[in-house]
C-alpha cells in the first residue's frame, strides 16, 4: 500500500529539507529569545505558537523549493546560492506578511522577521555551503566505471559529467577491442578491457561498474563480474536502472523488453486507480468554482481579439489508445491550420497564435476546460499528455515504446511537462517519452502531489508554456 502513496524519494533532497528545516526553526527560537528575552519553556507556552511556527517553516521550505535550492541542479557558485537563498526569504517574508494581514491569528510577534531571517539565511548559506563541498570530497564521491562503448555507454557519460553533484566520478568506459584503450569517447576515454576489470577496480577504487553493452550475447564478462561482484563487493548496475536513478528517464533507445517485464514498478493497483479517480473529480469539481469567471472573462477578450469560436475540441488518443474530444480555450487564429493541416506548435513566436492567445497559453488558462474533460474520466490531473491521432501514428513508428504511454490516462500536466515542457518535434517526442514512462513505473499519489506543486512553479517562472 505504501507504493500507492509515497515514491521513492532522493535520500539527499531529503537531507536536506531535514536539515533547512532544523536550522530555520532554530534560528527562528533564537529571534524569539533575542526578541523577546523569552528561554524556549515559556515561548512553548504562548497561545497558537506551534501552527505558527509550522507556517513559518513551511512557507520558507516552499519558497526554498521554489527557487531550485532542491533541484537537480546544484547552484553554480557561492554567489548564485546567494542569490537563491536571498530570494526565497525575501519571497517568505512578503507571503508572510500577506497571510498575517489575511489571518491575524498567525502573527507571532513584530519585527522578528529582522532577526530571524538573517540568522537562518546565514545558517543556512553556511550548511549547503559546506554540503556542496562534501558532495565533492573524495569519501563520499562514488568511483564508476562503465562496461560499454557503444550508445548507451555515452549517455550515461554524459548525463554523469552534467550531475556532478550527484557524488559520482565516471573513471572511464571498458570494452572488448583492446585498439580502443586510450581513446576518447566523451570527456572520459576507454581505460581498459573486459580482462582487466578485476585490476582496474582494484587500483582505482571503483566502487560501481555500469552495464552498457549493445548487444551481451556472447560478450557479457560473467566471470570478472562475478569476481568483482562477491570477492571486492562492488556494485554492478544494468544501464537502464543506473540511468533512471540518476536522471528520473527510462532509456527507451537501449532499453530491452525484458527490463520492462521483470523491472520492479509499474504496478497499477485497483486502491491507487480508484484513489486517484475519486481525487480527480472531487479537485475538478472543486476548481471549477474559481475556474468558470476567469473562463468567461477569457472567452470575452478571446471574442474581442479574434471572434469566435472561443472553445477549440480537438480529437486526442486516450488511455489504451481510445480517442476523445480534449477542450481548451482558443489561442490561435481561427483558420491557423486550414492550409498547413495538423503541425508541432513552433518553439517560439509561434505566428499562428493571437496575442490573446499568447497570454492565456503563458498562464495556462486555457487549460482550464480540461477540467471537464477530467470530470468525464477521460484525462487525469497528472498523466502523459494527450497526443493528435496523426502525430501518435508517426511518433508509434519512429519512437520504441511510444505507444506504452496509452496505458494510463493522459494528464492536464505531467513529469515530462514539469521536467522538459513542450515537445515540437520527433527527438523531443522521445524526450518527453523518457520521463513518461517514468512517471507510469513509479505512479502514484505523491509523485502526483509533487508534479502539481511543480506545475505551479512552471506556471509562476513562465517555463514550458507554449
Amino acid at each position: 500500500m505504501s507504493g500507492v502513496f509515497f515514491p521513492t524519494p532522493s535520500l539527499r533532497n531529503m537531507a536536506c529539507v531535514l536539515v533547512d528545516a532544523l536550522l530555520v526553526l532554530s534560528g527562528l527560537l533564537l529571534a524569539l529569545w533575542m526578541r523577546f528575552n523569552e528561554s524556549i519553556s515559556p515561548i512553548a507556552g504562548y497561545e497558537g505558537v506551534y501552527p505558527k511556527i509550522a507556517a513559518i517553516l513551511l512557507v520558507t521550505l516552499l519558497c526554498l523549493y521554489y527557487n531550485d535550492l532542491y533541484a537537480d541542479v546544484a547552484p553554480r557558485d557561492r554567489i548564485d546560492l546567494v542569490r537563491r537563498l536571498a530570494s526565497s526569504f525575501i519571497t517568505a517574508g512578503f507571503l508572510l506578511v500577506l497571510l498575517y494581514y489575511a489571518f491575524p491569528y498567525f502573527t507571532l510577534g513584530r519585527g522578528l522577521f529582522l532577526i530571524h531571517f538573517p540568522l537562518a539565511m546565514a545558517a543556512l548559506m553556511v550548511w549547503r555551503g559546506l554540503y556542496y563541498r562534501a558532495l565533492r570530497h573524495d569519501a563520499l564521491v562514488e568511483n564508476v566505471v562503465i562496461l560499454g562503448t557503444g550508445r548507451a555507454a555515452k549517455e550515461i557519460a554524459l548525463e554523469m559529467l552534467q550531475r556532478k553533484h550527484e557524488g559520482y566520478r565516471i573513471l572511464g568506459f571498458v570494452g572488448d577491442d583492446p585498439s580502443l584503450v586510450g581513446q576518447r569517447l566523451v570527456n572520459p576515454s576507454v581505460i581498459g578491457t573486459f580482462e582487466d576489470l578485476p585490476q582496474l577496480i582494484e587500483r582505482n577504487g571503483v566502487s560501481t561498474v555500469v552495464v552498457a553493452l549493445e548487444d551481451r550475447r556472447g560478450k557479457l564478462p560473467l566471470a570478472e563480474l562475478l569476481r568483482c561482484r562477491l570477492e571486492k563487493g562492488v556494485r554492478v548496475e544494468e544501464a537502464s536502472s543506473f540511468y533512471e536513478t540518476l536522471t528520473g528517464q527510462i532509456p527507451v533507445r537501449s532499453l530491452r523488453p525484458s527490463w520492462l517485464i521483470f523491472s520492479r514498478g509499474f504496478s497499477k493497483s485497483r486502491l491507487l486507480l480508484n484513489s486517484k479517480r475519486v481525487l480527480d473529480f472531487f479537485a475538478a469539481l472543486i476548481g471549477l468554482i474559481p475556474s468558470l469567471p476567469v473562463m468567461a472573462v477569457a472567452a470575452v477578450l478571446i471574442w474581442l481579439d479574434s471572434g469566435q469560436p472561443i472553445l477549440y475540441r480537438q480529437e486526442r488518443v486516450g488511455e489504451k489508445g481510445k480517442p476523445f474530444v480534449l477542450n481548451k480555450l482558443r489561442t490561435m487564429k481561427p483558420d491557423a491550420e486550414e492550409e498547413t493541416g495538423p503541425v508541432w506548435a513552433a518553439a517560439n513566436g509561434d505566428p499562428r497564435v493571437t496575442r490573446v492567445g499568447r497570454f492565456l497559453r503563458n498562464t495556462r488558462i486555457d487549460e482550464l476546460p480540461q477540467l471537464f474533460n477530467v470530470l468525464k474520466g477521460e484525462m487525469s490531473f497528472v498523466g502523459p499528455r494527450p497526443e493528435r491521432p496523426g502525430f501518435v501514428k508517426t511518433l508509434q513508428e519512429k519512437i520504441p515504446y511510444y505507444n506504452e504511454r496509452h496505458s494510463v490516462k493522459p494528464g492536464v500536466t505531467g513529469w515530462a511537462q514539469v521536467k522538459f515542457g513542450y515537445g515540437s518535434s520527433v527527438e523531443e517526442a522521445e524526450a518527453k517519452l523518457r520521463y513518461e514512462l517514468y512517471y507510469i513505473k513509479h505512479m502514484n499519489l505523491l509523485l502526483d502531489w509533487m508534479i502539481l506543486v511543480d506545475t505551479a512553479k512552471v506556471i509562476l517562472f513562465g517555463r514550458g508554456a507554449r
